[in-house]
């Protein structure tokens, strides 16, 4: 069941009301720490997947993908989370803008898409450097965070 049209303004003002969301749009220092934060993840992210795609295309002397993956998904876990948690808190200062804002909303579909071609790339088993698939994908990855990246940055500018 869809919400009524009145509701989602109702929601976004509550929002933008909340003490929190009133706090990182009045304190000079909340918003850009949440952003240094949130690109310090982000760079996290796309570092760990750069080396294991490195790895998968034989750019990495003897690196074995499959341990390589194993040792740095902790450090892409830990930089997914502080994007996530400081994107989620810097979303507040800005619902209404954000959502209407096609930047955003391109960087949230592009997300889904890189996640989803994580999942089916590990949902495969091993990975296989030498399967086309496999390739298709460490490039279809860095294609999508690159496009992550570029839409997170255009959101400033859009």
């Amino acid at each position: 069941m869809n919400p009524p049209a009145a509701a989602l303004p109702a929601l976004q003002d509550a929002l933008a009301r909340w003490p929190l969301a009133v706090w990182l749009r009045t304190d000079p220092y909340a918003y850009p720490t949440l952003e240094i934060i949130h690109l310090l993840g982000i760079g996290l992210v796309f570092g760990t997947l750069w080396v294991v795609d490195l790895a998968i295309f034989g750019r990495l002397a003897d690196a074995d993908p499959n341990p390589l993956a194993r040792r740095v998904l902790p450090w892409t876990a830990a930089g997914f989370l502080l994007a996530a948690a400081s994107g989620s808190v810097m979303f507040l200062a800005g619902v209404g803008d954000l959502i209407a804002n096609p930047a955003f909303v391109a960087k949230m579909a592009l997300l889904a898409a890189a996640g989803t071609n994580a999942a089916i790339l590990h949902a495969r088993g091993p990975i296989d450097p030498g399967n086309t698939t496999t390739r298709w994908q460490a490039v279809l990855s860095l294609l999508l965070w690159c496009a992550v990246i570029a839409c997170g940055r255009l959101i400033a500018y859009v």
